[in-house]
């Protein structure tokens, strides 16, 4: 290896998953380069919703784990919210049920049945939980990252075995299709309307588990968010204004504020979904190291920190 190669890390992709898994190598004293294909604010990851909800991934065991430590960061960032992005806010998971969910869920803090008006489907679970405007997060994650000496460079990468590193972690989410290749990788095709809020504090979901719909408001600082939609192998990245109103119709359904609301944005993003996460290590010619950490689906602001410090882990020691 070269000079001072047991501290040089590249890491490929740009997205939540990304950067937060280079700050937290370039924290443990690698020196860190990241090399994203586009700018954070143009990722898949600038899209979301933002809340904290293990949704769309597996394996299951390993995602609560990831999920809970990853909440535990969040926890911290929200008593800095407009410096980090990241809010604690109440709000009600319409029809879940505290049994049909992992062990993880003994273990988030507040959890609870809904009561009476809290809940207007009758069922749910009621909880405090981080909300995360990517808007400002994003941004926070890369400055933090500088902070800790590492760089950003925006730089497309054809080939992972030529990545001029002796450590190289793949983050490329849905990109890893064709760059791995791996084709278990597929997309989920979401759809977002942003509305000025109404009045709207608390967040809701509703999940139809029968299509590929879904009902949730998030209200961010920038405005209410309202979705959505989860079409596997759908690679559009155009709105589709009948998808949006019937978007607006159903969380109407729920807050018949919403209706009125006049519409700021239509958004789209292509979740990364796979089987299950890849987060693995192999073997690269020259005794160099590939970290894989892709395939987190819906679910990449509620894993992020768990995942990267597994990332980190397989990387390596630092020196």
């Amino acid at each position: 290896m070269a000079q001072g190669a047991d501290r040089d890390v590249i890491v490929v992709g740009g997205g939540i998953i990304g950067l937060t898994t280079a700050v937290e190598l370039a924290e443990s004293g690698r020196r860190v380069r990241v090399w994203a294909r586009e700018p954070a604010r143009r990722t898949t990851s600038a899209v979301a919703g933002g809340l904290w909800w293990p949704y769309r991934i597996a394996p299951a065991a390993q995602a609560g784990v990831w999920a809970l430590e990853s909440l535990a960061v969040y926890r911290e960032l929200a008593a800095r919210p407009a410096e980090t992005g990241v809010r604690l806010v109440e709000g009600v998971h319409v029809g879940a049920r505290r049994a049909e969910l992992g062990p993880w869920a003994a273990r988030v803090p507040g959890l609870r049945a809904a009561r009476g008006e809290e809940c207007p489907g009758g069922t749910g679970l009621w909880a405090r939980l981080p909300l995360v405007d990517l808007s400002v997060h994003l941004p926070w994650l890369t400055d933090r990252l500088l902070r800790a000496g590492g760089t950003l460079e925006q730089r497309a990468v054809t080939d992972l075995a030529v990545v001029p590193a002796d450590v190289v972690v793949n983050c490329t989410g849905l990109g890893a299709r064709e760059l791995v290749p791996d084709p278990a990788v597929r997309p989920v095709r979401g759809q977002l309307v942003v509305v000025e809020n109404p009045g709207i504090t608390t967040w809701l979901t509703c999940v139809d588990h029968s299509s590929d719909t879904s009902t949730y408001f998030f209200p961010q600082p920038y405005g209410l968010v309202l979705g959505g939609t989860a079409e596997e192998d759908a690679w559009s990245l155009v709105p589709d204004p009948a998808v949006a109103e019937r978007i607006v119709a159903r969380c109407a359904g729920f807050r018949p504020e919403i209706a009125g609301a006049r519409v700021l944005a239509h958004r789209v993003g292509l979740r990364p979904a796979r089987p299950a996460v890849r987060l693995e290590r192999e073997a690269l010619p020259g005794g160099r190291v590939l970290v894989h950490n892709y395939g987190h689906g819906g679910a990449g602001v509620t894993v992020a920190w768990g995942c990267a410090r597994r990332a980190a882990g397989l990387a390596g020691p630092a020196a």
